[in-house]
């Protein structure tokens, strides 16, 4: 099948295809979404661990993003089935999932936590990978099937929400009381992503037939490496490690600062977004989907390099707006909004679009390990590496013991502006033709 990046004509994507893998998206990311918003908050304020045992919960999972790619791209690219190899891991993990709804160790929960990391990492890429083998047009279409990743990862956050309101918050309570009573209810999504986990794992059975391609090495992932040695894709990689860690630093510190700077905000902002910062961050993810929807659009008309430096300037200008949101004469919520819409252009103009730049920079028979080796410096090392630098600079930045959020979100604005500039001097420019063509 051919895959046109820049110009051609496709066949039009069949209103059945499109479906089936818009539905496939938007349970994927609908099982990372349903508990990854609630896990600081259930540990801390429930399971009673401190901020370090936390913090080695998110590296643990994240080793699994590390590990786990070297084998799903190999088992994916060489003997096995996408659609099968993702059905068996999705059922897999939702039986782990289940389980974090109870453990109550710390060893416990870092052991079943570690495991699922590497269970359910993989699957991110693979996604990708099925939806690039079979769309007609990756510019024109993955687009609009990507979105519903977001529109799932949105639509179990809002139920979760309204489940906690619903069923976790008995009245009659002093304010301690009903907190604890939420708390401990967020168990409850983990409950909801193993659920979605074993729709998705059936699901997946009925997708697309992807059967494994026979390349030039017996070991898929190490053919990958060689191409990821080419003009543009070591430039690309090389620029995802720093943007990755900048892109944690965001999810690290930006509930607890939109959740501070709410106790002062508009009667209107606590009435549509709750009180706290995670119901303000929904923003990030309604404008992702905006964009989303639009890159098939830019990438017809800008070349690649074009839309990671419009991504790279989102970061900086994200970190910008809140570091220097006194400052702005603005209303503060209007430039906390802004500043949070902004995600749409981080996430959609680089690193969405780096998934896209993957798959047409490598041959058909290492895409899918292409893809993971990408995942794993976004959600591996960016996550392990960018939490580590988030809480060194968190320490960096208090005065009297406070943070001070203006020289927190500094270092992340300059840092961002520094991989701009070298994204400027070592990335290819201009328009280009995809190196390698699905056959």
């Amino acid at each position: 099948m051919t895959t046109p990046a820049h110009g051609g004509t496709a066949a039009p994507l069949s209103t059945s295809l499109n479906a089936r893998l818009s539905l496939m998206m938007f349970l994927q990311y609908a099982i990372w979404g349903a508990w990854l918003p609630f896990l600081w908050s259930f540990l801390a304020g429930h399971r009673g661990m401190t901020g370090d045992q936390i913090g080695t919960m998110f590296a643990a999972g994240a080793l699994g993003a590390i590990v786990g790619p070297f084998l799903a791209g190999q088992v994916a690219d060489r003997w096995f089935a996408t659609e099968r190899f993702l059905g068996i891991s999705h059922l897999i993990g939702a039986a782990l999932v289940w389980q974090l709804a109870s453990i109550e160790s710390y060893s416990g929960f870092l052991v079943v936590s570690a495991v699922y990391g590497f269970v359910y990492a993989p699957t991110l890429s693979l996604t990708n990978s099925l939806a690039f083998h079979h769309l007609p047009d990756r510019d024109r279409d993955f687009g609009r099937v990507r979105l519903w990743g977001t529109l799932g990862w949105i639509a179990v956050g809002l139920a979760m929400g309204q489940w906690l309101a619903s069923q976790h918050s008995p009245s009659g309570l002093s304010a301690d009381a009903l907190a604890a009573a939420q708390v401990a209810g967020k168990a409850d999504a983990f409950r909801l992503s193993a659920l979605l986990g074993v729709v998705m794992g059936v699901y997946c059975f009925t997708l697309p037939h992807t059967p494994p391609a026979k390349g030039k090495q017996s070991n898929a992932t190490f053919e990958a490496i060689g191409e990821i040695k080419r003009s543009p894709l070591w430039q690309l990689f090389l620029l995802a490690v720093p943007l990755s860690c900048i892109h944690q630093f965001y999810f690290v510190h930006t509930e607890s600062f939109l959740g501070a700077r709410q106790l002062a905000a508009p009667a209107w902002s606590t009435s549509i977004f709750g009180v706290g910062g995670g119901g303000l961050m929904t923003v990030g993810q309604m404008s992702e989907v905006i964009v989303i929807a639009l890159i098939p659009f830019f990438a017809k008309r800008f070349s690649r390099k074009s839309l990671l430096t419009v991504g790279l300037l989102a970061y900086a200008a994200r970190m910008a707006l809140f570091a220097y949101v006194d400052s702005i004469p603005l209303p503060t919520m209007t430039t906390l909004l802004l500043g949070i819409s902004l995600h749409g252009l981080c996430f959609g103009c680089f690193i969405f679009v780096a998934f896209m730049i993957v798959d047409e920079e490598t041959t058909a028979d290492v895409r899918a390990s292409a893809q993971n080796l990408f995942n794993l410096v976004i959600i591996g090392i960016g996550i392990i590496v960018g939490s580590m630098i988030a809480g060194s600079v968190a320490e960096w930045a208090k005065v009297d013991g406070v943070i001070d959020y203006r020289k927190l979100f500094s270092i992340p604005m300059y840092a961002a502006l520094v991989v701009l500039a070298v994204l400027a001097i070592i990335y290819p420019g201009g328009r280009r033709e995809p190196r390698a063509v699905t056959a």
